[in-house]
């Protein structure tokens, strides 16, 4: 054992001792850093008549077997005036202040910051930037509850008084809306912990956009004890607040490649362009003559680079696309087919093509798929909470989420929460530098949120 191993050993035999004199004495909460990975642990204790500033009407009686009066509370506690405008704040506060991937360092300070004001122990950093806190009793079953929080290199378009204050970076696909509604939920769940009958995890998330942000929380414990997990994404496609999803495949996995195509011998360079272009056709037919009609896929060339000269053959050509499917079949059938096209016809022209899939990159994301119960459970408490006219079964998207790789490890599902008002404009899709959300959406979010997770966890005990 080396000397920052034993050193190790001294601080977890400290922060066990200090978190026992902690509950002993209803201090608010410790801090324990760890001197070789800088891991800070924030713990809180069981403060005797500690609340949040929404107190819940609902005794510790009631809510054992969950009636609509559970749900009506949770509606009521997220719609509380003084909820919907902290609501607001935090949301406009992280827009305006938008960080890319894995540099969401002040975005996860302020989270950590309404998380020590509201007394939820949590664990930082994950993944550079993430958080996991979590709530309850501490023991099983965990329930786990995601929200993403990098912004895009995008130069925000809408003149309003809480616009972007950073040149060239916006949140403009709504990643902002979804960490304030796990903040609203976790402010929600808070209020109601002495119900709880389990543990509900906290997942903030970085580097959605790029990077897979969700494969390095995974690697850093973000899923240890956790067996279910639901994330939400906002969505123009649907009126404010209704929710929509599906069981099964929702969103597509999505693949890139790039092919650098050259004459295997000197002087046959004139064939390269004629080689790649035979190769761009050929990938045409991948998916109109091997795919299913019933099964959804996309391959798609999307650069194509030859050189500039007029007068002079390129010695190299460089291609490159997309590729997308709802199956992890039909998905690595693709890259494998790409990869084979590519090089055995432009072999036929006597030239090379060498294949990067960019997998070092991680730029490979599964398709997202919905656990049938998953689902089910999502539809049963939306609609519980909102009506049946506020659920809606989505279509498929070709669009993809690094939330597929919690899928692939644990029951999950992801849902859509409507943010289309066209009275407020709150119509351009996301990636759009005149993206704006509609935030009568954010208590509705953080409703769902908590009630998913509470009423999982007591159908669960039940």
């Amino acid at each position: 054992m080396d000397s920052l191993q034993k050193l190790n050993l001294v601080f977890i035999s400290l922060a066990i001792t200090i978190v026992s004199l902690n509950i002993a004495t209803d201090l608010p909460f410790i801090e324990v850093k760890f001197p070789n990975n800088n891991i800070l642990l924030r713990t809180t204790a069981p403060v005797k008549n500690q609340s949040s500033s929404i107190p819940s009407r609902v005794g510790s009686d009631e809510c054992r077997l969950w009636t609509k009066v559970c749900s009506d509370e949770i509606l009521r506690l997220a719609h509380e005036p003084e909820n919907v405008a902290w609501l607001k704040r935090v949301r406009r506060t992280i827009h305006e202040n938008p960080e890319l991937a894995f540099e969401e360092y002040e975005t996860s300070r302020l989270v950590r910051t309404e998380l020590d004001r509201l007394g939820i122990r949590y664990k930082y950093p994950l993944a550079k930037t993430g958080i996991r806190a979590w709530i309850g009793s501490g023991g099983p079953p965990f329930v786990a509850v995601r929200a993403d929080m990098d912004a895009l290199p995008i130069q925000e378009a809408v003149e309003w008084k809480h616009k972007s204050k950073v040149a060239g970076k916006m949140h403009a696909c709504g990643h902002d809306a979804h960490v304030t509604m796990l903040l609203g939920a976790a402010q929600i769940l808070k209020s109601r912990e002495h119900l709880l009958k389990g543990t509900v995890v906290l997942l903030f998330q970085p580097a959605e956009e790029a990077g897979n942000g969700a494969k390095k929380m995974i690697e850093d414990g973000a899923l240890d004890n956790v067996e279910a997990i639901f994330a939400v994404h906002v969505s123009h496609e649907h009126p404010t607040g209704v929710i929509g999803s599906r069981s099964g495949p929702l969103l597509a996995g999505c693949g890139f490649f790039r092919a650098i195509i050259t004459s295997e011998e000197t002087g046959s360079s004139a064939d390269l362009i004629i080689a790649a272009s035979s190769a761009v056709i050929s990938l045409q037919g991948i998916v109109s003559r091997e795919a299913s009609p019933l099964d959804a896929q996309v391959v798609s060339v999307t650069s194509f680079d030859g050189g500039h000269s007029l007068d002079a053959v390129p010695d190299t050509v460089v291609l490159g696309g997309t590729f997308r499917a709802f199956s992890n079949s039909s998905f690595y059938y693709l890259m494998k087919r790409i990869r084979e096209v590519l090089v055995e016809q432009v072999g036929v022209f006597g030239c090379t093509a060498t294949l990067n899939f960019f997998e070092e990159q991680n730029a490979i994301y599964p398709p997202t798929t919905n656990d049938d119960g998953m689902y089910t459970h999502l539809k049963k408490v939306t609609v519980d909470l909102l009506g049946d006219n506020h659920f809606a079964v989505a279509p498929q998207v070709m669009g993809a989420e690094d939330f597929a790789f919690y899928s692939e490890v644990i029951p999950a599902a992801f849902y859509f929460i409507g943010i289309r008002n066209e009275e407020l404009g709150s119509v351009h899709i996301g990636h759009s530098p005149h993206f704006i959300i509609d935030e009568d959406s954010l208590p509705v979010g953080a409703a769902v949120h908590a009630a998913v997770a509470e009423r999982y966890l007591n159908d669960k005990r039940s």
